[in-house]
């Protein structure tokens, strides 16, 4: 288990640029990319705000015919995949195939495809449901289709938990090459669900924000204005390897994977264990599997939703593990301005987090205006703030209790992955 997991590849998909460098461009600048939604007509419903993906052509990445019958999130996960892979210049000839897996989450998976076909059973009847509904809906269906289009033979597979679900293929990745399941990962999560029966049941829960008048200031996490979160939609996907592996074909590293906690709050269906406990605990065992101490960490990039409890919450959980020091290390929300894209919210602020460390400079927190004494921390607010971070921590946190924290460092030749 002492294999060390770098980060040689990444591939962005979101509202507020298609390509890691916009993404990160916009993230820097403050940019919100929320809006109200053009995907389906939302007048009758309580949030009608959302960060949709726009300006893509699918087609770049599958044949037209392909394209129809594959679900939006399946779409996204394959552009920001074709990224990703162009990105770590992997060549198919120069790699053992069985030795590379493809490990995407998703919490919703195919929604739409459902909403669609469901449509056509209740007005035309079973026999005019397509039969590409299944594999266009299954959550797992992003893994395999990318699977199948590289050739990746390796472990294939989705995982579910909500929010997490990203963040959670991530550390599954990390984890089966520490077991030496594989080399190389493609790695990530993927979201589509700005449709209507999602924003039925999330207006329901009065989980959404329904400051539609200001959709870019709607998502504000931390804020005391904040009123729920801002649906987003994207995928983020990452190349994960063995240390061995990547020097082995010369790839460019861009940081070191090192650490990886998940735990269950075993509280609510929804809502947080009181005091982030379980949150607090993610965190810590993603430090104690990283073998450092929790003064190492320089930034934390939060779960963040612009929800009453999660974000008091996490708060309170960031303050039980840092201490004193939770005061002072900059933490932001990369959901400010792109919004909450549920199972893909882990992986693409992963990416946000390998970037900080990258280039030395922590995006803001938006919105930041009216500061809640629950959440006395420094959130970064509004504007992005240059400093070296050498060590920094990313949480997801998804509906039924799941917690996930991931720690990535700097990239050090000769350093033993402490």
């Amino acid at each position: 288990m002492s294999k060390r997991i770098v980060v040689t590849g990444m591939g962005v998909v979101s509202c507020v640029g298609n390509n890691v460098p916009d993404f990160w461009a916009a993230l820097k600048a403050g940019k919100s990319g929320l809006g109200r939604i053009t995907l389906f007509d939302a007048s009758g419903f309580d949030s009608k705000i959302a960060g949709e993906v726009k300006g893509l052509d699918f087609t770049r990445f599958l044949e037209p015919k392909e394209v129809k019958r594959t679900d939006r999130f399946i779409l996204l996960a394959c552009a920001a995949a074709d990224e990703a892979i162009r990105d770590a210049g992997i060549d198919m000839n120069a790699i053992d195939p069985a030795r590379c897996g493809v490990i995407i989450g998703s919490g919703i998976g195919g929604i739409a495809t459902l909403e669609a076909e469901h449509a056509k059973l209740m007005s035309r009847g079973p026999g005019r449901v397509s039969p590409f509904l299944i594999p266009m809906m299954i959550p797992d269906m992003a893994a395999g289709i990318i699977s199948i289009k590289y050739g990746f033979k390796g472990p294939n597979y989705c995982c579910v938990s909500a929010c997490a679900s990203g963040a959670q293929a991530l550390g599954d990745a990390m984890m089966a090459m520490k077991a030496g399941m594989m080399d190389m990962a493609i790695t990530g999560g993927t979201e589509a669900a700005i449709t209507p029966i999602s924003f039925a049941g999330f207006c329901s829960m009065k989980a959404l924000s329904t400051r539609n008048d200001t959709p870019q200031k709607a998502s504000s996490p931390f804020d005391k204005k904040r009123d729920g979160f801002v649906m987003g939609e994207g995928a983020g996907i990452v190349v994960l390897e063995t240390l061995e592996h990547a020097r082995a074909r010369n790839a460019t590293i861009y940081a070191e994977f090192i650490g990886y906690g998940a735990t269950g709050d075993a509280h609510h269906l929804s809502a947080p264990a009181p005091e982030g406990e379980g949150a607090r605990r993610s965190m810590q065992m993603a430090i104690q599997s990283a073998g450092i101490t929790p003064e190492r960490i320089d930034y934390i990039n939060a779960h963040g939703t612009s929800t009453p409890l999660n974000d008091k919450c996490e708060s309170q959980a960031i303050m039980a593990v840092l201490g004193e020091r939770a005061y002072t290390v900059p933490i932001s929300s990369t959901k400010s301005m792109v919004g909450h894209m549920l199972g893909a919210s882990g992986a693409v602020e992963f990416i946000a987090t390998v970037m900080t460390i990258r280039e030395g400079v922590i995006h803001p927190t938006i919105n930041y205006e009216d500061p809640d004494p629950e959440c006395p921390l420094n959130y970064t607010p509004n504007t992005a703030v240059q400093a070296p971070v050498a060590c920094a921590m990313s949480n997801s946190f998804g509906f039924g209790g799941h917690n996930v924290s991931l720690i990535v460092k700097k990239y050090e030749p000769s350093s033993d992955g402490g």
